[in-house]
């Protein structure tokens, strides 16, 4: 097995890994800035230890106007917990051209909470919660400790990838594509 291979196989088994139990299903605005609230619980370290919860929100701007300076995209508060010899996922996601043109991400994570239940109960919990103040925005994302921000990111990349066909026709609509 080749290095580029071992690489592409523990990125995937890390994908698979991350569960996003509760999203949202609002679209992202074509043009301007759209936020994701999100809760990020994270696995124990060890069996049986504690959960890390945090709440926070991904930002997404698309510029109105493209120009050669906004052309990449730029990722802020993403990948600043990664150790690269731990988790080669930038790496992978660069050298394969995953190409979010014209994005800006930022990320802006709160506090984080320790908590002795298992995922299942908390989970629940914030279900519950989210239920309780009619939130139907807020996100809830599941992944093993050391994954957080490749969830985040996930997350991200998927509301997306789910909003181009709404952005696309809006697009239409205001005479920018045939």
């Amino acid at each position: 097995m080749t290095g580029s291979e071992f690489d592409e196989r523990r990125f995937h088994d890390a994908w698979r890994a991350i569960r996003i139990e509760r999203g949202s299903a609002y679209s992202l605005f074509t043009f301007g800035e759209s936020e994701l609230p999100y809760f990020l619980v994270l696995g124990p370290k060890a069996e049986g230890g504690p959960l890390r919860i945090s709440r926070g929100e991904i930002r997404i701007t698309r510029p109105l106007i493209i120009t050669p300076d906004n052309a990449s995209p730029e990722l802020s508060g993403f990948f600043d917990d990664v150790d690269d010899d731990e988790t080669p996922v930038p790496q992978f996601l660069m050298a394969r051209s995953a190409a979010f043109a014209h994005l800006r991400l930022k990320n802006r994570r709160g506090e984080t909470r320790l908590v002795t239940d298992h995922v299942e109960e908390a989970l629940d919990r914030l279900s519950r919660q989210l239920d309780a103040e009619d939130d139907d925005r807020t996100a809830i994302l599941i992944a093993p400790r050391g994954l957080g921000s490749l969830a985040l990111f996930r997350y991200a990349s998927e509301r997306v990838l789910a909003s181009a066909p709404d952005n696309i026709q809006e697009l239409r609509e205001r005479g920018f594509l045939p």
